[in-house]
């Protein structure tokens, strides 16, 4: 087996892909209510009857991405153990009054800081943490995964990826387990959910459906994989994702993980001035572009 010791650990969160309801709405709220920035308006690569939006940090950087898959259906997903529960950004402790007058939600405290919990227009849960690191808004502070059995979880955490166990908290529903990467990279946060409560995730609006880690490169994800692959998980080959390249597997909890390279980038098919602004699509989809502009809804963009 590959000796994780002689490779660098993971650099954090790459992005977290959810499914959203109508695609208008979804980004009236995000770029809207939450001011990040649109950074690529494409389709779901494997079904491009649909949106897929990109909202991130004004730079586009990795560790600020949330894409999601734009269903215009409205049926309901549903949270429980086999997926990620939530996302949560950082944002400078003083702005965190500004943003509960702005969205609602309530305010809680976890491991000594405080949380902002909100849900978006779909059922989405996310969070805004008090954190006197954050950097650009739009950054993530970390994600929450919702598993039933979290040891087996924490092992591809640890022993693969790299973090370190922080601790855990115990609350009226159940207890939180707190893993880091060392530095300051954004999202280098994992919490594990073991909820009381025996619900298995649904997919569907209001609900994650994976969370991407990031790679340095090309090679650092290679040596990920076959890390992985020795420890006898099904891994994906290489996929090209135009903005990325991905692999992927199903942790042992059952949530869904990909291993994202930082480039090409999302600049590659457009200017960094004006990411998001028009539709970009795959080279293999290119071909079927006034069907799909005739499918896809229009978008009217929110100025600010």
């Amino acid at each position: 087996m590959t000796n994780l010791n002689t490779h660098a650990p993971i650099a954090g969160l790459h992005h977290v892909t959810a499914i959203s309801g109508p695609a208008q709405e979804n980004l009236d709220y995000y770029t809207h209510m939450l001011k990040t920035r649109l950074i690529k308006q494409t389709v779901n690569f494997d079904a491009p009857e649909m949106y897929h939006l990109y909202y991130g940090a004004q730079d586009a950087a990795p560790g600020s991405v949330l894409t999601f898959f734009n269903r215009e259906s409205r049926e309901q997903g549903r949270a429980g153990a086999g997926a990620a529960q939530a996302f949560a950004y950082a944002a400078k402790p003083d702005t965190l009054d500004q943003w509960h007058a702005a969205l609602g939600g309530q305010i809680t405290t976890r491991f000594g800081a405080q949380v902002l919990a909100l849900t978006d227009p779909h059922g989405q849960a996310f969070e805004i943490v008090a954190d006197p690191e954050a950097g650009a808004w739009g950054e993530f502070h970390s994600v929450t995964l919702w598993v039933a059995e979290p040891e087996a979880t924490a092992k591809i955490l640890t022993e693969v990826f790299g973090y370190s166990y922080v601790g855990k908290e115990r609350d009226a529903e159940g207890t939180r387990m707190r893993y880091a990467l060392a530095g300051d990279a954004p999202g280098r946060i994992v919490d594990l959910w073991q909820s009381d409560a025996q619900i298995k995730a649904r997919p569907g609006p209001g609900t994650i459906h994976h969370v991407a880690f990031r790679a340095r490169d090309n090679a650092h994800q290679q040596e990920l994989r076959e890390i992985l692959l020795a420890r006898g998980e099904t891994v994906t080959e290489v996929k090209d994702r135009q903005y990325f390249n991905a692999i992927y597997f199903r942790e042992p909890g059952g949530v869904l993980f990909e291993i994202a390279t930082d480039g090409p980038g999302f600049d590659a098919d457009e200017p960094m001035s004006s990411l998001g602004e028009s539709l970009k699509l795959p080279p293999q989809h290119e071909p079927r572009r006034a069907e799909l502009e005739a499918l896809l809804p229009p978008l009217e963009r929110v100025k600010a």
